[in-house]
């Protein structure tokens, strides 16, 4: 089973690419790796979650969201290299969580993005993660991650 097979297996479609939404391109490739500018929790065009975690939203809405975010570096990802199968592993995951004071569930809601990329590209799927919570995002956005992405040549 292929890693889009996988996803669908899930209960997941992959989603276009997400557009730029200001001056920036949404991935860079040098050499062997690719970059994702951050990630939103886009839906058909929409922010699906937008608030603060611990206030708004909960953990679980966070957990969504980080998922939604994964999913939409994964389409980054699929435009880079034009197959997922040429990724041969995600190198680091940063995740910003905008969240209300005191809040401290960061890695529980960026988990949603970790659990997703591990269960769809298995042990390609392992990275290093930076968890950062955050007090206010661009677009009111509940969630951010940033990947990086190593991939055949």
């Amino acid at each position: 089973m292929n890693t889009e097979e996988r996803l669908r297996h899930l209960g997941w479609i992959l989603p276009p690419a997400p557009a730029a939404v200001a001056a920036y391109q949404p991935w860079v490739r040098t050499g062997s790796l690719v970059f994702t500018s951050g990630q939103l929790p886009w839906r058909d065009g929409v922010m699906a979650f937008v608030g603060r975690l611990g206030e708004e939203l909960t953990v679980e809405q966070g957990y969504e969201a980080a998922r939604l975010c994964a999913l939409n570096a994964l389409a980054q990802l699929k435009a880079a290299t034009g197959d997922l199968e040429r990724i041969r592993r995600l190198v680091r995951v940063e995740g910003f969580v905008h969240c209300a004071p005191g809040f401290r569930g960061h890695p529980q809601v960026l988990n949603g993005a970790s659990d997703l990329f591990n269960a769809v590209l298995l042990d390609r799927g392992a990275h290093a993660r930076l968890a950062v919570g955050i007090s206010d995002m661009p677009l009111d956005a509940a969630v951010q991650i940033l990947v990086t992405a190593e991939v055949e040549c």
